[in-house]
Formats: structure tokens, C-alpha cells, sequence
């Protein structure tokens, strides 16, 4: 597994064709800061420009997943100033991740290594699998503090978990043990705190392994903008322009020729070269 700045307050790692992605100030409990959300989207633009990765794994360094947001200006820590150019409220930062999450080209997994509160665990939503350490617990804090929740989660949460358990957890604001969050399909497993990255990598191989990547991004869109959809008639309109341009694809030649031959298919069309709109 190769590093790359660990000085950096988000570090990119890779191992093979896997991107990891690591929350870094372990002395913070990696509580989130703007120099974070700004590492953040770089790297995952950096994963969706690379055609050598595939899928990229979201942890933190240390014990804690990511505390939430750093609150070390106290009081004024959410006290937002306001782009003179540009009218209405300045865009939470959480939310800014969490939409660059959701628009990855690439499957995402969250390694949840240890408890995460606030935007430690809103961010983590968009990601298409979350596997927790059993040392993990959840906070959707946000009315403790005087907030309302952020990073999109009112849109994701109740679509994870449902609505009652939605509101539940995050009216109240109490931690969530991860024996709840596995329950109530928060996360899909529980792993001991040594294994939950390796696990997650594993599970990011499964998802990537003998797979078109032009297809995986596509498929991962479809799924994700479909929850919002008004009725099935949107998804066949989109799954009919899919079929219909992927079907004359050099990738849909090959996995037929692949399979007919009993081969390892090997695809050539390339996410950096573009993905052809859907959802006209």
C-alpha cells in the first residue's frame, strides 16, 4: 500500500486499483475543517481522472472515524460569511462533500473506523456501502448543538434507514450504537477495528472485479438518481437510453466475447473519456 502526503490533513493512499482516502488529524479525532473539504474534493476529482482506480475507500486515521466539525472557534464555529457576489446562504460545507460523494464515478465504501458524530457521519451517507469498526457509534448531533442536520442528510438518511429512524435519531440527537446502526441498515457489517479497512477493500474488489467501469459509473448514477425519481417511467427512460448506447459499445463486444470464450473480460472504453448523458 503506497501513501502519498501524509503531512496532509487528508491523505491519499492507494492499494492496486483502489483509492483509500484518509481523514488525518488523528490528534482532532480528524474533526472536519474547510482545508478538508477542500482536500476532499481534489482527491475524489484527482479518482474520477485516473482510470487506474476503481473504486475508492473512505477511513480516518486513529480511533475516531472523524468527531464532526472542528469547534475550536467555539461559539462563532458556524458563524458563515456571506460571497457579496452571490445572493442567499453560503453552501454548507458538508453538503459540498457529500454532493461530490454522490457524483463519484467510481463506487465508494466508507471504513468506519471508530465513533464519527456530525458531518463525521452525514459525509459518509453518499457512500454506496459503509462497514463499521466495533468500536464505532453514530451522532446525528445537530439539535444538541442548535443546528439542523447538513451534507444532504435530510434527502439520504431517510432513504437508508427510513423515516422513522430517521427522525428519531436525529430529533433526539443521542449516539447510535453501531449494534443499532447495523440493525437499522446504517451499515452493512461490523468488523473488528483491525479489519475494517481490509474488509472494505475487499468489498471494493468485489465491486470492481471482471466489471465494465463505464458501466459501474453509469449504474451507479442510475441507482442513486432514481430514488428521487417521480415514477418507474423515468427509470426506463433512462435505462432505455442506456441500453441503447452501451449496446453498440467496443465494452459490450468484449464482455459477450468474454463470456462466450470463457475469459476474463478486458474493457477499453475509459470513464475519462466522457459518459454519455442518461437523463435527458
Amino acid at each position: 500500500m503506497t501513501g502519498i502526503g501524509s503531512e496532509s490533513v487528508v491523505v491519499l493512499e492507494r492499494d492496486r486499483e483502489i483509492a483509500i482516502v484518509r481523514l488525518n488529524r488523528p490528534d482532532r479525532l480528524n474533526a472536519f475543517t474547510l482545508e478538508m473539504r477542500d482536500r476532499i474534493l481534489e482527491i475524489f476529482d484527482e479518482c474520477d481522472a485516473d482510470d487506474s482506480v476503481r473504486a475508492i475507500v473512505i477511513t480516518g486515521t486513529g480511533r475516531a472515524f472523524c468527531a464532526g466539525a472542528d469547534l475550536a472557534a467555539g461559539g462563532d464555529t458556524f458563524v458563515l460569511e456571506k460571497d457579496p457576489n452571490e445572493s442567499g446562504a453560503p453552501a454548507d460545507s458538508g453538503g459540498e462533500v457529500a454532493l461530490r460523494i454522490y457524483r463519484s464515478t467510481k463506487p465508494v465504501i466508507a471504513a468506519i473506523n471508530g465513533p464519527s458524530a456530525g458531518v463525521g457521519v452525514t459525509m459518509t451517507l453518499p457512500a454506496d456501502i459503509r462497514i463499521a469498526s466495533d468500536t464505532a457509534k453514530f451522532g446525528f448531533v445537530f439539535t444538541r448543538r442548535g443546528l439542523v442536520p447538513e451534507a444532504c442528510s435530510t434527502w439520504f438518511l431517510p432513504r437508508i434507514v427510513g423515516i422513522s429512524t430517521a427522525l428519531e435519531w436525529a430529533l433526539g440527537g443521542a449516539m447510535v450504537p453501531v449494534a443499532d446502526a447495523l440493525e437499522r441498515g446504517l451499515v452493512r457489517e461490523v468488523v473488528p477495528a483491525e479489519q475494517v479497512l481490509p474488509r472494505a477493500i475487499e468489498v471494493a474488489r468485489q465491486l470492481t472485479s471482471g466489471t465494465a467501469p463505464v458501466s459501474v459509473a453509469l449504474t451507479r448514477a442510475m441507482m442513486w438518481r432514481m430514488l428521487g425519481a417521480s415514477g418507474p417511467e423515468v427509470a426506463h427512460g433512462a435505462e432505455s437510453i442506456g441500453i441503447y448506447v452501451r449496446g453498440t459499445s467496443d465494452d459490450v463486444k468484449e464482455g459477450v466475447d468474454a463470456f462466450l470464450t470463457k475469459r476474463t473480460p478486458d474493457f477499453p472504453d475509459a470513464v475519462s473519456s466522457g459518459l454519455p448523458n442518461l437523463f435527458e
